[in-house]
């Protein structure tokens, strides 16, 4: 049984920061991209960021891209999401996955996700 477990979401103001962490459990993740997406209520979920098995190739959405950080950390099979400066719009329940490595784009076809994470940004 795959388990992607998020962790470190919460309430924060705006301007402030939070690290969010995906626990993967169930098989081994190597050579497996991980992904963070969020939903926002009433929204369709959106890509947040991505991350090859090794790091050489990042993705970030144009909306949080210098303000949050992905990384990884295969040891644990973990996965870490930085986030900075947050703003109200932010605010979104935060989902991990994961996916067997392609040449494809970053940002699709996902096989395994979490259960998601609120992060509620104040104003």
């Amino acid at each position: 049984q795959v388990q992607l477990v998020e962790s470190g979401g919460g309430l924060v103001q705006a301007g402030g920061s939070l690290r969010l962490s995906c626990a993967a459990s169930g098989r081994t993740f190597f050579n497996y991209a991980m992904g963070w997406f969020r939903q926002a209520p009433g929204k369709v979920q959106e890509f947040v960021s991505a991350i090859t098995y090794s790091g050489t190739r990042i993705d970030y959405s144009d909306s949080v891209k210098g303000r949050f950080t992905i990384s990884r950390d295969n040891a644990k099979n973990t996965v870490y999401l930085q986030m900075n400066s947050l703003k109200p719009e932010d605010t979104a329940v935060y989902y991990c996955a994961a996916k067997p490595m392609s040449n494809g784009s970053l940002r699709i076809n996902y096989n395994y996700w979490g259960q998601g994470t609120q992060v509620t940004v104040s104003s």
